[in-house]
C-alpha cells in the first residue's frame, strides 16, 4: 500500500481539485458554447473531484493489481461521496447543483447508475494511468516544503470555502425572499380584491392593474426592446448598467402594484362607516384586518426599496457556475434571477 504524509495528501487533494476545476469548466463550456468558470467556489478548484480522487485512491490502491476491484471499490466510494455531498447541499443550501433527475435508474436525482460507472472507469484510470506519474511528482517535493505549502494551501481553500458558503446563504435567502415577496404580492392583491368587492370598487380595473405575471412580463418585454436598441454597445462596459436597469425595472413594477394595493385597502378603510349593515365589533374587525394587510404591503415596499444590487450579483455568479441547477420549490425565483442575467 501506497503510504503518504497529512501533508501530501493535502497537496494530492489540491492537485486533484485543480483538473476537476480545469476538466468541468471546459466541458460545460463547450456544452454552454461560453466560458463557464465552474465550481461552488470563487478559486479554480472543484473540491468534489478532489474528495472523490483522494477516497478513490485510499480505498483502491491497495488493490491496484486487480482492475476488477479497483474499479468496483472506485464506483462504490465515489458514488457515496457524491450522494452525500449532493443531499447535503440541497438541505442546506436549497439548491441541486447538479440534478441526473432525467437520466434512467437515478436516486433522488443526485446519483445515475451511468455517473457511477463512469467513475469506476475513472478509478481505473486514475490508479493505473494519471496518480503514477503525480506520485512520482510529489516525490521529487522537498519533504521540508510540503507541510508549510499544504498549510498555505489549506488557509486560502479556507478563507474561500468560507466566501462561498456565504454566497450560497444569500442565493438560498435571495430564492425564498423573492419566493415570499411574489406570494405575498398575490395574497395582498386578493385581499384588496374582496376588500374593494365589499366596498363596490372596479373589480375588472383593480386585477387589471395588480396582476403581477402580466406586469413583469410586460416589464421583461421592454427591457429586451430596449437591449436591442443597445445591442451595438460592448457587453463588458454596458453589462452592470443593464443589470441595474433590470433590477430597476422589476422595483418599480412590485412598487407600481404595491402602491395601487395600498391605495384600494386605504380607500376601503376610509369608507367603512359608509357600509350597510355594519355593527360596532364587524367595523371594528374590518378596519384591524386592512391596518394589518395595509402594513405587510409598507413592509414589502421597504423591503423591495432597501435590496441592492450586490446580492444579485453573488447569486447570479453561482448560477452561471451551475447551468443546471435547480431549486426545488423556488422555480419561479430562479427562473426570475435567471432573466436577470446577460451572459449568454
Amino acid at each position: 500500500m501506497h503510504v503518504y504524509t497529512t501533508g501530501q495528501w493535502v497537496l494530492l487533494f489540491f492537485f486533484y481539485c485543480f483538473c476537476g476545476w480545469v476538466w468541468e469548466s471546459c466541458y460545460v463550456s463547450l456544452c454552454q458554447r461560453h466560458w463557464v468558470n465552474r465550481g461552488f467556489l470563487h478559486g479554480p478548484l472543484l473540491p468534489i473531484y478532489g474528495s472523490g480522487a483522494i477516497i478513490i485512491l485510499f480505498v483502491t490502491l491497495p488493490a491496484a493489481g486487480n482492475l476488477a476491484l479497483v474499479w468496483l471499490l472506485g464506483m462504490l466510494a465515489a458514488t457515496a461521496l457524491e450522494y452525500v455531498t449532493g443531499a447535503v447541499m440541497e438541505r442546506i443550501f436549497k439548491v441541486r447543483y447538479w440534478d441526473y433527475s432525467k437520466k434512467k435508474f437515478n436516486l433522488d436525482g443526485h446519483i445515475c447508475l451511468s455517473s457511477s460507472i463512469a467513475w469506476g472507469f475513472f478509478s481505473i484510470l486514475l490508479v493505473r494511468f494519471i496518480h503514477p506519474p503525480i506520485a512520482r511528482l510529489l516525490a521529487d517535493v522537498p519533504a521540508w516544503l510540503v507541510d508549510p505549502l499544504a498549510l498555505a494551501l489549506t488557509a486560502a481553500f479556507t478563507v474561500d470555502v468560507v466566501r462561498s458558503v456565504q454566497a450560497a446563504l444569500d442565493l438560498r435567502d435571495m430564492l425564498t425572499r423573492l419566493t415570499e415577496e411574489n406570494e405575498d404580492l398575490r395574497r395582498l392583491a386578493r385581499r384588496a380584491e374582496v376588500a374593494a368587492a365589499f366596498a363596490e370598487d372596479d373589480l375588472r380595473r383593480f386585477r387589471e392593474k395588480t396582476a403581477l405575471e402580466k406586469r413583469l412580463l410586460q416589464s421583461r418585454v421592454e427591457a429586451e426592446l430596449a437591449e436591442q436598441r443597445q445591442a451595438r454597445e460592448e457587453r463588458s462596459e454596458r453589462r452592470q448598467e443593464r443589470l441595474e436597469d433590470r433590477l430597476r425595472r422589476r422595483a418599480a413594477v412590485k412598487l407600481d402594484i404595491l402602491d395601487t394595493i395600498a391605495d384600494a385597502l386605504e380607500t376601503c378603510r376610509d369608507h367603512l362607516e359608509d357600509l350597510p349593515d355594519m355593527t360596532a365589533e364587524r367595523l371594528a374587525e374590518r378596519r384591524e384586518d386592512l391596518n394589518d394587510a395595509i402594513e405587510k404591503v409598507r413592509e414589502r415596499k421597504h423591503a423591495v426599496r432597501e435590496r441592492t444590487a450586490r446580492t444579485y450579483h453573488r447569486s447570479l455568479r453561482i448560477l452561471r457556475a451551475h447551468p443546471s441547477a435547480i431549486a426545488r420549490g423556488f422555480e419561479e425565483a430562479m427562473d426570475a434571477l435567471r432573466k436577470l442575467d446577460d451572459r449568454k
